[in-house]
């Protein structure tokens, strides 16, 4: 047999990479559709911030210039924004390259562990295989709630992080700041809880599922957030964690440079300052969620109390179409949500709240779907 010229671990011969959601372009293309909706990814309903788009054109003459290392004017705003050192703030190409920073700088290869729940973002089991470390995932309980239980079972000495996300991803669930405090006070000493608070924004009340305003108590807590969602900036890759400034002094040292672009920084900046958007789209989401959810038990089906900007819900039970059935007719007619065969679910779907119009169209079609 020939021998090829290159090596690739073992472990990455049968890796299972990210399933992102479909495009609007390959539903056009595929069905020859004039116009498609998607309300897949979880995306801002609005759009970008007007504030950020500006900023973006101001500061595109400028991309031939390197980025400043680790965007210094981002994090001394965000550490205004939060009231905390700028110290803990560590900026990356969106949430998941702190996943991966965290990953690398903390555990050891071939002796730590990961622990998550199951289901929950891919991200956490893929970037730890490439990482070379064991990954154990701890069923939640059948209302998709956490088992706390489970969770510290899992954990032994070697135990190096436990990842979190809450509002959770695909339920909406969000669990009381009481309930994750008693974890991570239970974590034994050299674990870290990494908690993802990429949908925490859209919480009716934030203050009741956040520690970011007790991250001053935990010497042991990470929290990821995101611009991607809020604030609409998800093609720009934005995202940060705030971290005890000893370990993020840790992260800072294996950075990658240049990793945030000069127009990430410049559009974050922006839709920092923008509150009327801010505040505009969690008034969007906040009112389509009430409609989403009442128009969709009123058609049979069993919706998941969410606490995010999507909601996921199972189709009536009985003959009529099921979830893939639901999910392959919505294309056709050009409109994408999200099927959950990824995360195990197979008769489960996640659909994104959108602009008003596109909650009244998703729910006209499902009704011709489900009434066919």
């Amino acid at each position: 047999m020939k021998t090829k010229p290159y090596t690739i671990r073992p472990e990455i011969l049968d890796f299972e990479s990210y399933s992102p959601g479909l495009s609007i372009d390959e539903i056009r293309s595929r069905f020859a559709l004039d116009r498609v909706i998607k309300m897949a990814s979880n995306e801002n309903p609005l759009g970008v911030s007007p504030l950020a788009l500006a900023a973006i054109n101001r500061a595109a003459p400028l991309v031939f210039r390197y980025a400043r290392g680790c965007a210094p004017d981002l994090c001394a705003a965000l550490a205004k924004r939060l009231a905390l050192p700028a110290g803990c703030i560590v900026p990356g190409n969106g949430s998941d390259e702190i996943i991966d920073l965290l990953l690398r700088v903390c555990p050891s290869p071939g002796r730590h562990n990961v622990v998550a729940s199951n289901p929950s973002f891919s991200m956490y089991r893929i970037a730890s295989k490439l990482c070379g470390l064991e990954f154990r995932a701890v069923p939640l309980h059948g209302d998709f709630s956490f088992d706390y239980a489970g969770l510290l079972a899992a954990v032994d000495e070697n135990t190096a992080i436990v990842f979190l996300t809450t509002p959770d991803n695909p339920s909406g669930y969000c669990a009381p700041w009481e309930e994750t405090a008693a974890l991570a006070r239970n974590l034994p000493s050299g674990c870290i809880l990494v908690l993802d608070e990429a949908y925490i924004d859209f919480c009716a009340d934030p203050s009741a599922h956040s520690l970011l305003p007790r991250f001053a108590q935990f010497d042991n807590l990470v929290i990821l957030r995101t611009f991607s969602k809020a604030f609409g900036l998800a093609g720009l890759r934005l995202g940060y964690g705030i971290v005890p400034e000893g370990l993020a002094d840790a992260l800072r040292a294996a950075h990658m440079p240049f990793s945030i672009n000069n127009l990430a920084e410049a559009a974050g900046l922006a839709a920092l300052a923008d509150n009327d958007f801010y505040e505009a789209t969690l008034q969007t989401v906040a009112e389509g969620r009430i409609y989403l959810s009442a128009e969709l038990s009123a058609l049979g089906c069993l919706v998941y109390p969410s606490q995010a900007n999507f909601i996921m819900f199972r189709p009536p039970e009985g003959s009529g179409p099921q979830a893939q059935e639901i999910f392959e007719g919505l294309l056709a007619r050009g409109l994408i949500i999200r099927a959950l065969k990824s995360y195990g679910l197979m008769d489960h779907l996640r659909v994104s709240i959108g602009a008003p119009e596109e909650n009244r169209e998703f729910i006209r079609m499902l009704k011709e779907i489900l009434h066919a």
